[in-house]
């Protein structure tokens, strides 16, 4: 796959975001806007996360996996359950993830911009094939 045809797997893509940390919030939003999506969300809290999860329109998902304490993996469930693809958001690294989501793809905070946009196409790649 090409540089042109990867820019445009994003395009367009309506990417939800649970992130309590309101400083990383704003970048992610920032990048994603960047990279042509639209943001749903964010979520900051699991309770506002799994309604959005169940209920709203989007393509991909990125999770952190502490938000207010409390960790995500309800939220993520309620995506496998929807046959979504997902990207763990973590200062902790992949060791930090429970099974099953161990197989998920990890953005390792701090993230580059070009670190979220490879994990997100490659998430993305990944369901379709």
């Amino acid at each position: 796959m090409n540089a042109a045809s990867n820019d445009d797997v994003l395009q367009g893509k309506r990417v939800l975001v649970v992130e309590d940390e309101a400083a990383i919030s704003m970048l992610l939003e920032d990048m994603l806007l960047d990279f042509g999506c639209t943001v749903v969300g964010p979520a900051a809290r699991l309770s506002t996360a799994l309604e959005m999860a169940e209920g709203e329109s989007f393509e991909v998902a990125i999770l952190d996996v502490n938000v207010a304490g409390e960790p995500i993996y309800p939220v993520a469930e309620a995506i496998v359950k929807r046959d979504l693809p997902l990207v763990f958001s973590t200062g902790y690294g992949g060791a930090g993830i429970r099974e099953p989501f161990r197989d998920r793809p990890v953005v390792q905070k701090p993230f580059s911009q070009a670190d979220l946009k490879r994990t997100l196409i490659g998430a993305i790649t990944a369901l379709r094939g």
